[in-house]
């Protein structure tokens, strides 16, 4: 990608940047002059650990890491995360090692995999389904039986009665305290 580019889409995305274009491109420079994560560090202001992340995404991925972190969200295959596992827990390579064969930006997922492999083994960097699971599907009620449609009919007037009983009881109650004759 040419420098107008470049500039163009980091000027659209730079609001969501803590630290600006022109200090990731400075540190780029101080990291292909050879200085290390403190010395960079120092020289710009700048948290260890923030550099720390610049270094690991220049080291991966080349120049374009730095300067596309916190716009960009890479996803990695099923794959992918299995043979990066494998590498690190099976077969003893550093970390950094690793994200540089495989392109992984993040230290962060790097080591979630990893741990997670080592807890679940493969099962466990399977993807997992997003979003709300679905509910059990409507169950279809048989058609009723005329028994079973007496039965609730029987049990609605039966309720009704005893509604209305009440209400009965409670008018008669309220006569007898006020001395008064019911109204209705």
């Amino acid at each position: 990608m040419d420098n107008e580019k470049w500039e163009t889409f980091f000027m659209q995305n730079a609001k969501r940047l803590r630290h600006g274009i022109e200090v990731r491109e400075r540190a780029l420079e101080l990291f292909e002059a050879g200085f290390g994560k403190r010395s960079v560090s120092s020289s710009l202001g700048i948290p260890v650990g923030t550099v720390e992340k610049w270094l690991y995404a220049y080291k991966a991925v080349g120049p374009e890491g730095p300067l596309n972190m916190g716009r960009t969200h890479n996803s990695y295959s099923f794959e992918t995360k299995l043979a990066f596992a494998r590498m690190v827990v099976d077969g003893g390579a550093i970390l950094t090692d690793a994200m540089v064969a495989y392109g992984v930006v993040s230290r962060a997922s790097a080591q979630k995999w990893c741990k997670a492999y080592r807890e679940g083994g493969e099962e466990a960097l399977k993807p997992k389904p997003k979003g709300r699971p679905k509910g059990s599907p409507a169950k279809q009620k048989a058609p009723m039986t005329r028994e079973e449609e007496l039965e609730i009919r029987v049990r609605k007037l039966e309720a009704e009665n005893a509604y209305l009983k009440k209400l009965e009881a409670l008018r008669a109650e309220e006569a007898l305290r006020t001395g008064s004759r019911p109204r209705w």
